[in-house]
């Protein structure tokens, strides 16, 4: 068992060579869809190795072994997980758990706040206008999603920049990209090793917008002009968000530069003045066989475990 569970442990190492691998080598769609899958199970066989480790020391107490009919010997001879290991596994684990359930309240009262301030924005379209002289635009999701533009912001963008804006926003609405950096960020409260691909994620839903208003307008150079236009225009009038978590539509978040030393925005802007993004066949080869070889490791691990238990229980009852 120890194997393939210590190998399970230190495939979320592998987060940052996956992030850049998805950024790099994966249409923005698909490298938001791969690397929050990847995000969510790195965390998840890392947090469940933990737990298997703790029960690997937990049969081995006498009175646990008793009380589930289990052989102690069996157990002890062909199990040699040091106490040590498995103290140090039950505190990671418990420090896990505690920092996705901090970060799931959190976020849940995020969304309702969300919600809540969607619902109570003028008016029933997806659109509103606000007059006000801070250059802003973001989007919020709720039910309907609301993508709420600012008039400061529309007058310094010219016609075709106000499409591609729009644009933009609309795929942030209709594609629910707040499900994809959520679940990515739970990953990353779970396992910190794993924040390279949530940073991934949030670059890549909005390379994703930014390549769904470039097919909607069909001119890559006028959305990268209304992305830049944009960025300047907020940035000099500090923007000021709403209660409700937002996705941005042109200044991304601080943990993109992360990802590389020019910044968000200047990424996207050179992304768009190159040619259409392509998914690489043997980069999203190497993301899944990745995935799946944690997911392969995890299972060998927890089924080792239970042919232990089960050969204990057959001792203890032979």
């Amino acid at each position: 068992m120890r194997v393939f569970v210590y190998a399970t442990l230190l495939f979320p190492a592998a987060g940052a060579p996956l992030a850049r691998l998805a950024i790099a080598g994966l249409h923005p769609r698909h490298a938001a869809w791969l690397a929050s899958i990847s995000a969510v199970v790195l965390a998840g066989t890392s947090c469940a190795a933990l737990g298997l480790l703790g029960i690997a020391e937990l049969v081995r107490v006498p009175a646990f072994a008793r009380l589930a009919h289990l052989s102690r010997r069996v157990i002890v001879h062909d199990d040699s997980t040091s106490s040590v290991v498995a103290l140090v596994a039950g505190i990671l684990l418990g420090a896990a758990l505690l920092g996705a359930l901090t970060f799931t309240v959190v976020r849940i009262r995020a969304l309702a706040a969300a919600f809540g301030h969607a619902r109570a924005l003028p008016g029933r379209r997806s659109l509103v206008i606000t007059e006000d002289e801070v250059a802003d635009a973001y989007t919020v999701p709720g039910r309907p999603g609301r993508i709420v533009v600012s008039t400061a912001m529309l007058d310094a963008l010219d016609e075709p920049g106000r499409r591609a804006l729009l644009a933009h926003e609309q795929a942030h609405v209709r594609s629910h990209h707040y499900i994809f950096t959520a679940a990515a960020r739970l990953a990353a409260a779970a396992n910190p090793l794993v924040r390279p691909l949530a940073c991934a994620v949030e670059y890549a839903v909005e390379r994703w917008a930014d390549e769904h208003a470039a097919d909607e307008i069909g001119d890559r150079r006028q959305v990268a002009t209304a992305i830049a236009t944009a960025a300047i225009a907020t940035k000099r009038t500090r923007p000021r968000r709403g209660p409700a978590p937002v996705l941005g539509a042109v200044l991304g978040r601080a943990g993109d530069a992360r990802l590389d030393n020019a910044g968000p925005v200047p990424r996207r802007v050179a992304a768009l003045l190159g040619p259409a993004p392509r998914t690489s066949p043997f980069a999203f080869a190497i993301a899944l066989g990745v995935i799946a070889l944690a997911g392969l490791c995890a299972l060998e691990a927890a089924d080792d475990l239970r042919e232990l238990i089960a050969l204990a229980h057959i001792e203890r009852h032979g």
